[in-house]
């Protein structure tokens, strides 16, 4: 019985966290544009942690309820369902990703360098402080240089349309960096209430992870690189497919490049700042190297230029073999 009602309170944490989540983005981007941020800047800031936000908060609240073991299990899981489980199936539905020059000159070598920092930092079984603040140093670096390039691209974009037709171009700055007075009461609610949503959420989630892996002695590591993954992971599903349906598959790669970077560098270098973060058992043993293979995986498909049908297939029957070998099936 107390296994039911805890595996209630986890998936009805999980649907709060993520639509919490994603009220709290939207009207945040919305809140910032009508105060006169740049679009550039809400973009590789809001827009870019948005996917990633339900990782982040479950591992504050993991922290403050004495479970700091779930950070990088969630994180390493999160990376893992990210490229096995969310790009095999956008690759089957799509049939075909083109992935883009610019990715696979920045941001591919990136996530390649944050799994390898990942593993070098993980590998005593403890992400100490120094550790921690070294990964989230690599995302503001990785941040400010993000930044530049857009900003310049937008200067490049905006100032031809001054010259060639100057009421145009003063509306296009207006836009883009003037101040709109007026922030709607609904966008104001729902960043409160998608708050509020955030904290009840990661922290019931924390709870029923940790009871539920008291109930049925097993790791809160394994819960937490298997449901707990899986369901922080769906915003990057849901985005990826719908971007799909679209027809606009190659946004997915993009997407979760993003947010396995966001994952390695922030959601656990951030709150391995305020806390020593350890690495059990079969994230050392298990995680870690899934993570590793999936990620080389990742990036030789994609310096490929094209991801095919036959190898998201290939990714989703990796996912099926490293869940059954998580819990113990061979």
């Amino acid at each position: 019985m107390l296994i039911l009602f805890w595996s209630v309170v986890f998936a009805v944490s999980l649907v709060a966290l993520v639509k919490g989540a994603d009220w709290f983005l939207d009207s945040s981007e919305r809140i910032g544009l009508s105060m006169g941020i740049s679009p550039f800047v809400i973009g590789v800031t809001i827009v870019a942690a948005g996917t990633s936000f339900p990782e982040l908060i479950s591992s504050f609240v993991a922290i403050l309820k004495g479970a700091p073991e779930l950070v990088v299990a969630n994180g390493v899981g999160s990376n893992i369902a990210n490229i096995l489980l969310v790009v095999g199936v956008v690759s089957v539905f799509a049939r075909r990703i083109i992935v883009k020059k610019d990715l696979i000159d920045l941001d591919l070598p990136l996530l390649a360098l944050s799994m390898l920092l990942l593993v070098v930092v993980s590998f005593d079984g403890i992400i100490t402080r120094p550790e921690a603040i070294v990964l989230f140093l690599n995302y503001i670096i990785y941040l400010l240089y993000v930044i530049f390039e857009q900003k310049t691209e937008i200067e490049a974009v905006i100032d031809p349309a001054i010259e060639g037709n100057p009421i145009e171009g003063k509306l296009i700055k207006r836009a883009m960096f003037g101040w709109l007075p007026k922030i709607s009461f609904k966008d104001a609610l729902l960043l409160v209430v998608g708050a509020l949503l955030l904290l009840l959420g990661a922290n019931y989630l924390v709870e029923s992870v940790t009871r539920l892996s008291y109930i049925l002695n097993i790791g809160v590591s394994v819960i937490g690189i298997s449901a707990v993954a899986i369901g922080t992971s769906l915003p990057e599903l849901l985005v990826s497919v719908r971007s799909a349906m679209k027809g606009k598959p190659e946004i997915a790669v993009g997407n979760i490049l993003g947010s396995n970077i966001f994952n390695t560098f922030v959601v656990i270098g951030l709150p391995g700042i305020f806390h020593a973060l350890p690495v059990e058992g079969l994230t050392l043993t298990l995680g870690l190297p899934a993570v590793v293979i999936a990620t080389l995986i990742f990036v030789i498909s994609g310096t490929s230029k094209t991801i095919y049908m036959w190898e998201g297939a290939g990714y989703l029957s990796l996912y099926v073999i490293f869940m059954a070998k998580l819990f113990g099936l061979f």
